[in-house]
Formats: structure tokens, sequence, C-alpha cells
């Protein structure tokens, strides 16, 4: 019975000592792979063979069996490639199709054309009209199709059986045998090939694929589950393990502890590292510009576009910068900008949109107006549109720093390409997650589904608007903010010559893309001439492709309004206060805290000590006068913070509690401003002295 199961020549599951020896025509034995048909190839009822007869034929030692253990499978194997069978270099239908000359042509996209095997029983024996399909996620083994009434209800399984090819063949794909003991190199085999299968990335330290929804059209990153990993691991290998019953191979899913520790690794060795999606041309660190979409190895970025709705010039000069800077002002002209710097900040939204993906860090632009229909929101939409093509979808922002982490760790795996916080009602509070959100590149914490903590890119555009309302303390720096004025009563009144310039945009989005494109690569081009300015610390790289080719235009610079917000900051202005009161009572002599409260309570008539009373309850006043723990704690938090040429640095010494002064330094602003003005003295060309100041 084992013998003639072997040769093929019965149902697998004939193994038992009363089972039959075949079934009707026709017939399968579904539970195994490849199905086992039953067909009539002749029929001979007199032929009679004798148990002696089939021993003889199959060359069966019937002597008796010395039984020993089987081996198992483990000990079958010798090196860690017997658990890994690669896919085969040549599809074997095409193959057998040439090889009987039933093979043509290929018709590209997986399809060719061939003859049909049954083409005599065509009418008229017409050869035309039958295609082989190879295998893909739909149709796993692959597909057939003749166009002929004789042949409709011929499909895949008939041609493999004409061609005597086995199902697992057909489907060109590796295959992974589930073994005792080699669980390591089983889940490094799967992983070698769901990256090899070109739809899957590791991001944060989780494995990811990018979809689209079928509502919505976005495009993003999603995690894999354990139950959809299951299925991505089914489509990309064959499973097999040994079945010690029957002694042979059988196909089974991917089993529940592969994916375990598939899914719950601490590193993977050759999934591909997915930094965020593209979806316009996008530069790579040496500048060039990356105009194919797909997976790029040097951006670590997948592109989501059209390559042929571009057109960006390969060696664009300032000309075209030029003409390509008048377009974009274009879009932008009927908006109310209070100053000339917050057109350029606007401006210089639109090419941070346009090439967020390749930059690490980017600030956050705001958009503010003293009352509603100014246009913040409008102008919100426009700069998306050159982001993403994807109509925007805003959020509120969050009540605290704990729902802020949670909402921007869940937003960052999907790698949008914005986030927007509209209609702000208070000023832009700077949660140290927010914080670190803009000014790293990963964005780090827990996942509490998975057990990891994950550094997700945080290569995403923050937008936020609001009336009257700006970022303060930390924020200041990490932030633009765009001001509109529309200047009149009822701004919602007010007619456009082009209202419908947000549909133009969205509809010829590619066009503004280039064009935002075109201005930084022939800033590329020209050898990236930079034009002194103040850093920006924390947004190099943004300042060189977003800012530095528009100071090259010409226009004034996009930053002027964070740094007069630095200045104007009120946690700024407050410790300013403290100083400036602090050292005209005391000099830079040093104080403890009580000896200063103290020293208030007692002297009278000095300017600067009621200016010293006012500002020390500005930072730590409650009901009973000055907190003492309240001052200590305010004047610790922003020790060695330099404002007006002033700083709190702790004094030596040993005393029964620590004791400031007032020190005096240079203001970075101040020397900046200086050296500004030192600089516009000289003329382009000039030898520049550089002295200690």
């Amino acid at each position: 019975m084992k013998a003639i199961i072997q040769s093929g020549l019965c149902d697998p599951g004939a193994g038992a000592p009363t089972s039959r020896m075949a079934r009707m025509p026709k017939g399968a034995n579904g539970k195994h792979d490849p199905a086992f048909p039953c067909r009539l190839e002749a029929w001979q009822p007199d032929r009679k063979y004798t148990i002696d007869e089939i021993v003889k034929a199959f060359s069966l030692d019937m002597s008796v069996e010395k039984r020993t253990k089987s081996a198992t499978p483990s000990e079958r194997v010798n090196n860690a490639e017997e658990i890994f069978i690669p896919r085969p270099e040549e599809n074997a239908i095409i193959a057998e199709l040439k090889n009987r000359n039933l093979y043509k042509s290929p018709l590209g996209s997986g399809k060719h054309d061939i003859t049909c095997p049954w083409v005599n029983e065509h009418t008229g024996a017409t050869d035309g009209g039958t295609a082989y399909f190879e295998p893909d996620d739909n149709y796993p083994i692959g597909g057939f199709k003749c166009q002929h009434g004789h042949c409709a209800s011929r499909k895949i399984r008939e041609l493999l059986d004409y061609l005597s090819i086995e199902a697992k063949a057909a489907s060109m794909k590796p295959t992974i045998r589930i073994m005792p003991g080699e669980i390591h190199r089983i889940a490094d085999k799967a992983e070698e090939q769901l990256a090899a299968s070109g739809k899957h990335y590791q991001r944060g330290g989780l494995i990811v694929t990018i979809t689209t929804d079928p509502s919505t059209k976005e495009v993003a990153v999603k995690e894999l589950t354990p139950s959809t990993l299951i299925a991505a691991l089914s489509s990309i290998a064959v499973w097999e393990r040994f079945d010690g019953r029957y002694k042979v191979w059988s196909k089974i899913d991917p089993t529940e502890k592969v994916v375990k520790v598939l899914h719950g690794a601490m590193a993977y060795r050759h999934l591909p590292v997915l930094k965020g999606l593209a979806h316009q041309p996008h530069f790579r660190p040496d500048g060039t510009l990356v105009k194919v979409a797909g997976y790029d190895h040097a951006t670590e970025l997948y592109g989501v576009f059209d390559s042929r709705k571009f057109n960006i010039p390969d060696n664009p000069t300032k000309d075209d910068a030029e003409n390509a800077l008048s377009l974009l002002k274009d879009i932008l002209s009927e908006f109310p900008f209070t100053q000339e710097h917050d057109l350029s900040a606007a401006l210089s939204a639109l090419l941070t949109a346009a090439v967020r993906a390749s930059l690490p860090t980017a600030p956050m632009f705001h958009y503010r107006a003293p009352q509603i229909a100014s246009g913040k929101s409008f102008l919100c939409k426009i700069t998306w549109a050159l982001a993403s093509p994807r109509n925007g979808t805003p959020t509120t922002f969050p009540n605290d720093d704990d729902s802020c982490r949670k909402f921007l760790l869940s937003a960052f795996l999907r790698a949008p390409a914005v986030i927007e916080f509209d209609n702000l009602t208070e000023d832009l509070v700077p949660y140290k997650s927010l914080c670190t959100a803009l000014t790293s590149e990963f964005f780090e914490d827990r996942i509490l589904q998975v057990s990891k903590t994950i550094a997700v890119s945080t290569r995403c555009l923050f937008l936020s608007s609001g009336n009257n309302v700006s970022p303060v303390q930390d924020m200041v720096r990490r932030c633009i903010t765009v001001n509109l004025d529309p200047a009149c009563e009822i701004p919602a009144s007010r007619t456009f010559k082009n209202p419908n310039v947000l549909c133009d945009v969205q509809n010829k989005r590619e066009k503004y893309v280039s064009a935002a494109l075109t201005i930084i690569r022939a800033w590329i081009i020209a050898g990236k001439p930079k034009t002194n300015c103040k850093t920006v610390n924390g947004f190099a790289e943004w300042s060189d492709l977003c800012r530095q080719p528009l100071l090259w235009l010409g226009l004034t610079d996009p930053t002027e309004a964070m740094f007069t917000a630095m200045s104007e900051d009120p946690e700024r202005e407050n410790l300013g206060r403290l100083l400036e009161a602090w050292s005209g009572c005391f000099g830079n002599g040093a104080k403890m805290i009580r000896d200063v409260i103290d020293y208030t309570t007692q002297s009278f008539g000095s300017s600067y000590v009621a200016e010293l009373v006012e500002a020390m309850n500005d930072v730590a006043g409650d009901t009973k006068g000055i907190n003492r723990k309240v001052l200590g704690r305010y004047i610790k938090r922003n020790a060695n913070r330099i404002v007006n040429g002033q700083r709190f640095v702790p004094a030596p010494g040993r005393r029964s509690s620590k004791a400031w002064r007032v020190e005096q330094v240079s203001s970075v602003l101040s020397v900046s401003t200086a050296s500004a003005e030192k600089l516009a003295k000289f003329d382009d060309g000039d030898e520049i002295p550089f002295d200690e100041g």
C-alpha cells in the first residue's frame, strides 16, 4: 500500500488496511496538497495482479522488518538550509508549455499568450484567445482562461493536470518547514521572505506595510498585528510540517509560535527601514532628486506618486527659480499678510510642505489672525495640498501632555503628511512630547499592545491656526507664526479675484509642488549660496532647503517673526524683569531666597525694590505673599538662561540654602544683531575682518 501511494498510483489517504484503492473517475481527495485527482486512463477490468507480482514490480523487501524508531525531522536536519527551499528559478508551467510547443509570447503584467491544450475541441480548431496568468495574491497557483465555449469550465487545475505539474510547484513560492529546535532560523527565514516580497518594512521596531483606504484613498503605513502577520507569512511562502503518520511533508498555516517570535522581535535583520511616505519627488542627502516612485534605499522613504505628472528641470537656473517663486506668490496674492516677513514665512511653509519627507526636523507653522474668517484655515488647506494629494482632516489640540504623547505616537506610526491643530482657543502650550517631536528626528515611547519601546520617525508637517493665540515658552523657538489681518470689521464679506484658488492648487498640485522643488533644486545647483542670518537651532537642514533659497531670491527672512516672538515671550519678559530688579538691588552679590524676601519687606523708597517685589509676585506669588519654594524652583529652572545680557548662576560656598547671583554676559540676540550691522557695511567680495567679538 505504501509503495503504491508513493508511486502516485493511489489516493494518499489510502494508507489504512481496509482503505479503497481508488476513487471513481473525476473524484479527488482534497485534504492533501496537491489534491489527488482520479482519472480514467485505460479500461482493462480483466487485468489482475497477485501480491507477489506487486512485490516484484516495486522491488519490495518482504523479510521480517527490524523496527526502529523513525528519525524525527530535526534529526534529519544537517543545516539551516534544509528548513528552507527557495522558490523555483524558472516557472514550471511556462517551461512545460514551451517544451510542448504551446507557449506563444508574454503579454505583460504576468500574462502569457498560449495555445490551448484542448485546441482540437475548439470550433474549427481555432488557436487563439487563451492565456496563462502567473501566481499572485488573488490566484496563488496562477490562472488559466480560454475564451472558447468548449473550455469555459476549465481552470488552472485542469491545466496543471494536463501538464503533470503539482500545485506546490505552480505557486512559485519558497517553502519554509517547521522543525523542532529551529525556531530562530525559521523566524529569520520568514523575515527574509517578508523583505523579499517588497511589501513589508520595519518602522519603529514594528513590522508594517503600506495600505490605501478604499473610501478616502489615503495612503498610510499600517502595523501588522499577529493575525495580519499570519496572512502575510502565508502569502509569501508555502509552510510545511512533517506528518509522522504518512511520512510526508504536509502543508500548514504559519504557526502561532513563529508569529509570536517574529512579531515580538526586538530587531529585524532583513526588513528595510521605512522612515515615511513621500507624496512627490524628494531629495536625497546629497541633493539629488528621487523622481521614481517606490522604495528608495538612500532616503529610506517610499514614494507614492506618479512621476509623469511632475516637471522639475534637472539643472534649473535662478531665472527658473524666480519664475517658480512667482507662481507660488500668485496663489498667496490675496491673503492679508500683516508684514513682508509673513509672506516669506507662508512661502517657506509651502516649500516645507513639498520637502518635509526629506527633512529630519522642521518647525511648526502657526497661522494667526485677530478675528474669524481671516483666511487662517484656508491657508492651512493650501499648505496641506502641497504636502499630500488628500484633503486635510484637522484635529483639536490635546488637553495635556499624556494625551498629546499618545496621539503623536499613534499618528507617527501611520506616517501622515500633515498634522493640523485647527481653531486653537488658547496659546500653543509647550507640551514636552510636542516639543520633542518638533526638534527630534525620532519619537520614542512604549507601545503597550506589543510591550515594546519604539522609536518612530517624526517626518510630518505640523500646522496650527487660531485667533489671537500664539506659541509660548519653549514652543516659541519651534514655531513660525504667520500673521494675517484683513483690517475690516467683517472679513467674511470680502470678495476675491480668484475664489477658486484652493481648487486650482488641489487639482494642479503637481504643478505647484514642481515649482517649490524647482526653487530648492536651483539653489542647490547654484552651489548652495548662504545668506548671513541668525541660526535656528535644531532646524539646520530645514534652514538650508526652505529658508536659504528664499533669501537667495531676495525675500525677507521667514524666521523674523520667530526671533521677534522669542524676544517678546512673556516668560522671557518675566525673567528679564526679575533679573533687572535683582541686579539693581544687589549687583552681582550672592543672596539666598529668604534674605531677598526679608530685604524687600524692610527696604522702602527704592524703585528697584518695588520692581523686585512685583517681579517675584508675578512668578511666585500666592494668597499669603511670595512663596519661597516656588521662587527657588523658578530660579533653578531658569538658571543660566540669558535675558538682556544677564542670567542667574548659583553662588559658590557653603550655606544652609542655595544662594544666587546675577551675572552679566553677552546676549546672543544682541551679538547677532551687532554682527549683522557690521556685515552690512561690507560689499560682496570684501575681506571681512573678525575680532574676538
